[in-house]
């Protein structure tokens, strides 16, 4: 390794001053299933307010960490006590929300619990109420997602989480004084998140999981109106053959119906 030199403020001042900021990004819910979409709508909280309104009112959340569970492994080597890993580990999440003046957002993880531990079916008013959990696939959603971009939306990095639900919401003080935002802490667990897009279209380019194909990635486009004209119009192969057909609107509907494990050769628009 080289001594270290002296170097000129313009050789890194192009990366420094291009750094990440916390103050961007999107929460998205996605994915619950049917039964708990049910129970949250006749609680007057629609998929609409889940999947578009609650992102919104998110003002705080944080990009999810992990770690790998060891077992000390002795004898390998002499006087050598070596670590392997055998579980990897996902922390949980907090997320702060605003709350509405409709209370939708209480309305949302209160009542996202009560389906978690409602599986008695008595009535909560009755005094033999007691608490049965439901089973995970009832509650859990895996397709919420945390995406972090910058100013200019070019380049983001995207998370999606499965296994989620609210594990606690944490108390709300409220007080006579000045009055500020109402705000809603809660907790989540998460099975496992996989970073980078998996949606069928990235999978379709190649480009899922951050993968960068022939030099391009889908944050290049995004934003953009040349990511707008490929996805709609980019030709899609059939299963038949190894071309692609005449152009048609690209559709992720589609997509997920047609089988692209095969080779197929690209004949569209030169990305």
């Amino acid at each position: 390794m080289p001594a270290p030199k002296p170097r000129k403020i313009s050789d890194f001042k192009p990366t420094l001053s291009r750094l990440a900021q916390t103050s961007h990004y999107l929460l998205s819910f996605g994915g619950l299933p049917t039964a708990l979409r049910q129970h949250l709508n006749v609680r007057d909280v629609g998929y609409r307010f889940i999947t578009e309104t609650s992102g919104l009112l998110c003002s705080s959340a944080v990009i999810p960490g992990s770690s790998f569970a060891t077992a000390d492994i002795v004898g390998n080597y002499m006087g050598v006590t070596e670590k392997m890993v055998h579980t990897r580990a996902f922390t949980e999440i907090q997320l702060e929300f605003y709350v509405d003046f409709e209370y939708k957002t209480i309305k949302f993880f209160e009542h996202w619990m009560e389906f978690i531990a409602s599986g008695s079916g008595v009535s909560q008013a009755s005094d033999g109420y007691f608490f049965r959990m439901a089973y995970p696939e009832d509650y859990k959603c895996n397709q919420t997602k945390i995406i972090k971009f910058d100013r200019d939306y070019k380049n983001n990095i995207e998370y999606t989480f499965y296994g989620m639900f609210p594990q606690s919401i944490n108390s709300i003080p409220v007080s006579y004084g000045n009055s500020e935002i109402l705000k809603a802490t809660v907790t989540f667990n998460v099975d496992r998140y996989v970073a980078g897009r998996f949606d069928s279209y990235s999978l379709y380019r190649g480009t899922s999981n951050n993968i960068v194909n022939n030099g391009i990635s889908d944050t290049d486009f995004v934003g953009s109106n040349q990511f707008d004209s490929i996805y709609n119009t980019q030709p899609i192969p059939t299963k038949d053959t190894n071309v692609f057909t005449s152009s048609v609107n690209y559709d992720a509907s589609q997509a997920a119906g047609l089988d692209f494990t095969g080779n197929y050769t690209y004949k569209g628009p030169n990305f």
